[in-house]
């Protein structure tokens, strides 16, 4: 063969040869993109076979550690889940153990604040002649239902009869929480705590009104809902004060429906932006109409201290923010981790084990001193190695981008200085789940009334449902704290409203 064929026939080949690599690569790249696919698939479909037949608890076991309580704990909340008793087996004398003794169930006490109704059962005998020795005591729980009743006020009219001149002589009416309204204070405060505490929508309060024989509208409570709701707004504007000045803030956000006045029978899907400040036990809920950065970049623009979220990308923005430290959430990490078990369920049954061992460090921590100095202290010798082993495995344990443990390491190494920073400060959590507790009574009366009226009665409810979650923390019981409230606020300083916030109210009333 000539050079020039030679020369010719090897450029050829050349050229053959670099056009299968290209697809080679192409099939290779093909073949990566299907199987991420294929792994993506699979985990949206364990997902739905999950919410359909199986239970929602992301509480992990380790296999070799089964017989042990689980360090995961129900919601994350850091509490050991309730058990049922388990009373081991008496051994027979021969090595077989006896059948399982069962404790006989301890009725409790019932609480002395309780009126008692005293109701004394003599023998059915003749008694006369007899020296009674003591008496046996049992206590039953009644109910008596709660009733409606009516406020008569009666104003006597006097005149002057030397001095005509003074006129009719009547003692004014004292303030009412809705002028000329027939509510008094505890009605209101009823209303209010059956709609946004026990989830009763207005319509089955009204047919619970109709039973004690009064007629009353939904339309009727819906206004004495949204006059009380104005009545506490200075109330509200307080409480953001304070959690703003406290430091540190959870945030979380919920959706809800908001019904479209353009539209009927359509529904706007507005959000509730939840602000949970853990050191004071506030709650502050902010309704906006989207989830966008605006709404938390308005409430946090003059915000000093520390933020704490999930991974939703709005609150990356707020990471070196002037005077805002962002720290992240391993609850939300370990969900990842935990959607990846049936994908890789060795890597994540390890990724798990990691994270609960930093649980097992935060429940120690409060069953013994969880002092912020201590908590910095212990977290530094403990909780840090694990930290630092934990992340260099996971950097050499990547998966594919799309399947269900890449995502779960792309989740947690993107956030890494932000869900390790909370080691550095003891008032930090672990994790966010304070705030998502505290969103919880928003997602079930969404369940039963499905829907805002308007934006306005979003924000009205966001009002409500801020001091009501507040009361919860600080255990105030809401129907006092508010028939209290709603009766003085038309009357109190204005400069003093912060007093009648529920931690403030509960200490002026010890």
């Amino acid at each position: 063969m000539n050079p020039a064929a030679h020369s010719s026939s090897l450029k050829a080949l050349q050229a053959e040869n670099a056009q299968l690599l290209q697809r080679a690569l192409a099939a290779e790249a093909q073949s990566q993109e299907t199987r991420e696919k294929l792994a993506e698939l699979a985990h949206e479909l364990a997902q739905l076979k999950r919410l359909i037949f199986g239970t929602k608890s992301e509480r992990f076991e380790p296999a070799a550690a089964a017989d042990q309580l689980p360090l995961f704990l129900t919601a994350g909340t850091g509490e050991a889940p309730a058990t049922d008793l388990v009373v081991q087996p008496k051994s027979t004398g021969d090595g077989a153990p006896a059948t399982h003794a069962r404790r006989k169930p301890v009725r409790q006490e019932l609480p002395a604040h309780l009126r008692r109704e005293v109701v004394v059962i003599e023998p059915d005998i003749d008694t006369s002649g007899l020296r009674r020795i003591g008496q046996e005591v049992s206590e039953t729980l009644d109910y008596r239902a709660a009733k409606l009743i009516v406020i008569r006020r009666e104003r006597p009219k006097y005149v002057d009869p030397n001095d005509e001149a003074r006129g009719v002589i009547v003692a004014p009416l004292p303030p009412r929480p809705i002028e000329k309204g027939m509510a008094e204070p505890a009605l209101l405060a009823n209303v209010l705590v059956e709609k946004y505490v026990d989830h009763l929508p207005l319509y089955r309060q009204v047919q619970r009104f109709t039973r004690q024989g009064i007629t009353l509208a939904t339309s009727t409570l819906g206004d004495w809902a949204a006059a009380s709701a104005e009545l506490l707004v200075p109330l509200y504007r307080a409480l953001i004060v304070e959690a703003r000045a406290s430091g540190y803030i959870q945030a979380d956000e919920t959706p809800i429906p908001v019904q479209d006045a353009e539209e009927k029978g359509k529904t706007h899907r507005g959000y509730y932006w939840v602000y949970h400040a853990p050191l004071g036990g506030l709650v502050v809920v902010r309704y906006e109409e989207g989830r966008g950065r605006d709404g938390p970049a308005e409430w946090l623009k003059d915000y000093r201290g520390a933020l704490q979220s999930d991974g939703y990308a709005v609150y990356d923005a707020f990471d070196g923010w002037p005077g805002i430290t962002s720290y992240g959430c391993w609850a939300h990490a370990r969900r990842y981790f935990h959607e990846a078990l049936e994908n890789e369920p060795e890597k994540a049954a390890y990724a798990l084990e990691e994270i609960q061992a930093l649980y097992e460090i935060e429940r120690s921590l409060r069953e013994t001193d969880p002092s912020p100095e201590n908590r910095v202290r212990v977290r530094t010798d403990d909780a840090v190695p694990i930290l630092e082993r934990f992340r260099t495995w996971l950097e050499a344990n990547p998966g594919l981008p799309k399947g269900p443990w890449g995502k779960a390491v792309a989740y947690s190494l993107a956030r890494w200085r932000r869900l390790s920073r909370y080691v550095e400060d003891g008032r930090i959590e672990i994790d966010n789940n304070l705030v998502e507790n505290a969103i919880r009574p928003i997602a079930l009366g969404r369940k039963n009334y499905l829907f805002a009226g308007s934006h306005e009665a979003a924000q009205r409810a966001a009002v409500i449902y801020s001091l009501l979650a507040t009361c919860k923390k600080h255990e105030v019981n809401p129907q006092t704290w508010l028939t209290d409230v709603l009766s003085l606020v038309p009357t109190h300083p204005h400069k003093k409203v912060g007093e009648l916030l529920p931690h403030h109210w509960k200490i002026r009333k010890v």
